[in-house]
C-alpha cells in the first residue's frame, strides 16, 4: 500500500512540475516577443530620425542656394531683380513659375503668405525654384543610397525693411523671407526651414 501511495505522489508532483515549466515557458516567450518588438520600434525610430535629418539638411542647402541666387553674378538677369529691387514686377502675386520670376513671390499682406499656399512638391510648372536653377549648382538626389529623393525647392518674398529707410522715408530697402523645403529618402518625408535674409 505504501508503494502505491508514493507512486501516486510522485506522479502528482511530476504533473505540477510540468505545469510550472509550461507557465515559465509562456512568460519567457512573451518577454522575448516584447523585446523583439521594442528592438524593431527602436530601429524604425532611428530610421525616421535619420530620414528627417536628411530632409532638414536638404532644406538648409536650399537656403544657401537661395542666398547665392540673391547674390548671383552681376551680369545675370536674376541679379538685377535683387539689386535695389529695381524690378519689383518680378515678384508675382501667388509666385512666378517661369523666367526670372520663378520662385519669386509678392508679399501677401491680406491673405495667407505665399509660402503657405505654394506647392513645394510640384516640379512641372512649379512656382518654386529648385536647387541650382539660377546658380548652376548640382544637388545629389535620387533613389541611390541614403540621399534626398529629389532636389530641395525654395521661394523668396521681399519685405520692406523700415529700419533702413532714409529720413524722408522715400528710399525703401528690402529684406527677403526665404522658405525652403527639403526631402528625405522618400518624397513624403519633408522638412521646411525659413530665414529672413538681408542682402
Amino acid at each position: 500500500m505504501k508503494n502505491t501511495r508514493s507512486s501516486y505522489r510522485s506522479a502528482g508532483q511530476r504533473g505540477v512540475s510540468l505545469i510550472i515549466v509550461l507557465l515559465l515557458l509562456v512568460i519567457v516567450s512573451i518577454l522575448g516577443v516584447g523585446a523583439a518588438q521594442i528592438a524593431t520600434m527602436g530601429e524604425r525610430s532611428s530610421r525616421n530620425d535619420r530620414d528627417m535629418q536628411v530632409a532638414w539638411q536638404s532644406a538648409e542647402a536650399a537656403l544657401m542656394d537661395a542666398e547665392f541666387d540673391i547674390h548671383g553674378p552681376v551680369d545675370s538677369s536674376r541679379r538685377t531683380v535683387f539689386t535695389r529691387m529695381a524690378n519689383t514686377n518680378a515678384f508675382v502675386s501667388g509666385c512666378g513659375s517661369s523666367g526670372t520670376s520663378k520662385g519669386l513671390c509678392a508679399l501677401e499682406t491680406t491673405a495667407k503668405p505665399a509660402w503657405l499656399t505654394v506647392d513645394f512638391t510640384a516640379t512641372t510648372g512649379a512656382k518654386t525654384a529648385a536647387y541650382g536653377d539660377f546658380t548652376g549648382r548640382s544637388f545629389p538626389s535620387g533613389s541611390t543610397g541614403i540621399q534626398p529623393s529629389k532636389p530641395p525647392r525654395y521661394v523668396i518674398e521681399p519685405i520692406e525693411d523700415p529700419a533702413n529707410r532714409d529720413i524722408a522715408g522715400s528710399t525703401t530697402s528690402y529684406i527677403y523671407r526665404v522658405t525652403a523645403m527639403g526631402f528625405g529618402p522618400r518624397d513624403d518625408i519633408q522638412g521646411v526651414v525659413q530665414i529672413i535674409y538681408r542682402d
